[in-house]
Protein backbone atom coordinates (compact mmCIF):
# COMPACT_ATOMS: atom_id res chain seq x y z
CA UNK A 1 0.00 0.00 0.00
CA UNK A 2 2.87 2.40 0.75
CA UNK A 3 4.42 1.79 -2.64
CA UNK A 4 1.16 2.71 -4.33
CA UNK A 5 0.98 5.93 -2.30
CA UNK A 6 4.53 6.85 -3.31
CA UNK A 7 3.79 6.35 -6.99
CA UNK A 8 0.59 8.35 -6.74
CA UNK A 9 2.41 11.21 -5.01
CA UNK A 10 5.06 11.23 -7.74
CA UNK A 11 2.36 11.96 -10.29
CA UNK A 12 1.21 15.06 -8.39
CA UNK A 13 3.26 17.99 -9.47
CA UNK A 14 3.68 20.60 -12.09
CA UNK A 15 5.58 18.33 -14.43
CA UNK A 16 3.85 17.09 -17.55
CA UNK A 17 3.28 13.38 -17.99
CA UNK A 18 3.45 12.56 -14.26
CA UNK A 19 0.25 10.53 -14.34
CA UNK A 20 1.37 8.73 -17.47
CA UNK A 21 4.69 7.69 -15.96
CA UNK A 22 2.88 6.51 -12.84
CA UNK A 23 0.54 4.36 -14.90
CA UNK A 24 3.47 2.93 -16.87
CA UNK A 25 5.30 2.06 -13.63
CA UNK A 26 2.18 0.39 -12.23
CA UNK A 27 1.77 -1.58 -15.44
CA UNK A 28 5.40 -2.71 -15.32
CA UNK A 29 5.01 -3.77 -11.69
CA UNK A 30 1.95 -5.84 -12.56
CA UNK A 31 3.78 -7.43 -15.50
CA UNK A 32 6.76 -8.39 -13.32
CA UNK A 33 4.43 -9.75 -10.63
CA UNK A 34 2.62 -11.86 -13.23
CA UNK A 35 5.87 -13.14 -14.79
CA UNK A 36 7.55 -14.18 -11.54
CA UNK A 37 4.62 -15.20 -9.34
CA UNK A 38 1.41 -16.12 -11.14
CA UNK A 39 2.70 -17.73 -14.35
CA UNK A 40 5.09 -20.24 -12.69
CA UNK A 41 2.41 -21.32 -10.21
CA UNK A 42 -0.10 -21.85 -13.01
CA UNK A 43 2.44 -23.95 -14.95
CA UNK A 44 3.19 -26.06 -11.88
CA UNK A 45 -0.52 -26.60 -11.18
CA UNK A 46 -1.06 -27.72 -14.78
CA UNK A 47 1.83 -30.22 -14.57
CA UNK A 48 0.49 -31.56 -11.24
CA UNK A 49 -2.98 -32.06 -12.74
CA UNK A 50 -1.53 -33.92 -15.77
CA UNK A 51 0.61 -36.07 -13.48
CA UNK A 52 -2.37 -37.05 -11.31
CA UNK A 53 -4.60 -37.77 -14.31
CA UNK A 54 -1.94 -40.02 -15.91
CA UNK A 55 -1.54 -42.36 -12.91
CA UNK A 56 -2.00 -46.03 -13.69
CA UNK A 57 -2.06 -49.31 -11.84
CA UNK A 58 1.44 -50.35 -10.80
CA UNK A 59 2.89 -46.81 -10.50
CA UNK A 60 5.04 -46.24 -7.42
CA UNK A 61 4.03 -43.04 -5.63
CA UNK A 62 4.64 -41.02 -2.46
CA UNK A 63 1.86 -39.07 -0.76
CA UNK A 64 2.29 -35.59 0.69
CA UNK A 65 2.24 -37.29 4.11
CA UNK A 66 5.26 -39.39 3.10
CA UNK A 67 3.47 -42.72 2.61
CA UNK A 68 5.13 -44.87 -0.07
CA UNK A 69 3.13 -47.35 -2.06
CA UNK A 70 2.02 -48.75 -5.39
CA UNK A 71 -1.22 -47.82 -7.14
CA UNK A 72 -3.52 -50.85 -7.12
CA UNK A 73 -6.78 -49.37 -8.42
CA UNK A 74 -7.68 -46.01 -9.98
CA UNK A 75 -11.28 -44.91 -9.33
CA UNK A 76 -13.29 -42.33 -11.25
CA UNK A 77 -14.36 -40.59 -8.03
CA UNK A 78 -10.91 -39.03 -7.45
CA UNK A 79 -9.53 -41.75 -5.21
CA UNK A 80 -6.88 -44.46 -5.50
CA UNK A 81 -6.31 -47.76 -3.76
CA UNK A 82 -2.71 -47.73 -2.62
CA UNK A 83 -0.87 -50.90 -1.66
CA UNK A 84 1.53 -49.88 1.11
CA UNK A 85 2.76 -53.40 1.89
CA UNK A 86 1.81 -56.77 0.41
CA UNK A 87 -1.88 -57.26 1.17
CA UNK A 88 -2.35 -53.86 2.91
CA UNK A 89 -4.39 -51.28 1.04
CA UNK A 90 -5.45 -47.74 1.84
CA UNK A 91 -7.81 -45.48 -0.05
CA UNK A 92 -6.42 -41.99 -0.72
CA UNK A 93 -7.42 -38.90 -2.66
CA UNK A 94 -5.56 -38.20 -5.88
CA UNK A 95 -4.74 -34.71 -4.63
CA UNK A 96 -2.71 -36.25 -1.78
CA UNK A 97 0.05 -37.42 -4.15
CA UNK A 98 3.32 -35.51 -4.21
CA UNK A 99 4.63 -35.06 -7.74
CA UNK A 100 8.14 -34.05 -6.60
CA UNK A 101 8.66 -36.89 -4.13
CA UNK A 102 7.22 -39.43 -6.56
CA UNK A 103 9.63 -38.21 -9.26
CA UNK A 104 12.54 -38.62 -6.81
CA UNK A 105 11.78 -42.26 -6.01
CA UNK A 106 11.22 -43.13 -9.68
CA UNK A 107 14.54 -41.60 -10.83
CA UNK A 108 17.09 -44.09 -12.06
CA UNK A 109 19.88 -44.60 -9.55
CA UNK A 110 23.10 -42.89 -10.66
CA UNK A 111 26.06 -45.17 -11.15
CA UNK A 112 28.93 -44.77 -8.71
CA UNK A 113 32.27 -44.08 -10.34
Amino acid sequence: MQLLSIFLMMGQGDQKGGATSTMIMMGLMLLVFWMFMIRPQAKKAKKQKEFINNLQKGDKIVTIAGIHGTVNKVSDDGTLMLEVSPGSYIKIERSAISMEWTANINKPVAEKS
